[in-house]
């Protein structure tokens, strides 16, 4: 469960890198980031607002107090990474589009498990190609700033540990 926090760190962490490139240069020619999709519920998409993403980072560069170099390096791994992600969110975006038909619609027993299937496939790849970005995000850092990131995640994990033992209170009969 702990490298799963730890990477939920990192994916913010290079969705808010995303967010810094995106505003560090034009929309026209600025691809978008490889942003974090909510497969593993991280809520991290590519329609998450830059407002948030902005504020995200920079409580990360303020807290790990981020070099310009290393902003730069952060930078270049994400654009150098988007190619290879951006058509596998294009995939997973379809597949979701194929699969709202059977939400709004009829439901299709086979149909949803055969694009389900698809999906999970999409989402391996993209779980490896994240993965990977992430490592090399984290070998940016320097020995301290791995240890505040540890910190975070350590404080992180404290809060989901207590939210998750936290029962809600039945809902009063009428």
């Amino acid at each position: 469960m702990k490298s799963f926090r730890f990477r939920l760190l990192i994916a913010a962490l290079a969705v808010l890198m995303g967010s810094m490139i995106a505003r560090s240069q034009s929309t026209e020619d600025t691809p978008p980031p490889p942003a974090m999709h909510g497969h593993h519920g991280m809520g991290m998409g590519m329609g998450m607002g830059m407002g948030m993403e902005g504020h995200r980072m920079g409580f990360f560069s303020k807290q790990l107090n981020l070099t310009d170099d290393q902003k730069a390096q952060m930078k270049a791994i994400l654009q150098k990474e988007h190619p290879a992600m951006k058509p596998l969110f294009e995939q997973q975006h379809q597949i979701d589009l194929q699969l709202r038909q059977y939400v709004e619609g009829s439901f299709d027993q086979a149909k949803v498990q055969a694009l389900a299937n698809q999906k999970a496939q999409v989402q391996a790849q993209m779980t490896v190609a994240e993965t990977r970005i992430h490592n090399q995000l984290y070998q940016v850092l320097t020995p301290e700033q791995q240890s505040q990131m540890k910190e975070i995640e350590a404080k992180h994990d404290a809060r989901m540990q207590q939210r998750m033992n936290h029962t809600p209170e039945a809902a009063p009969e009428q």
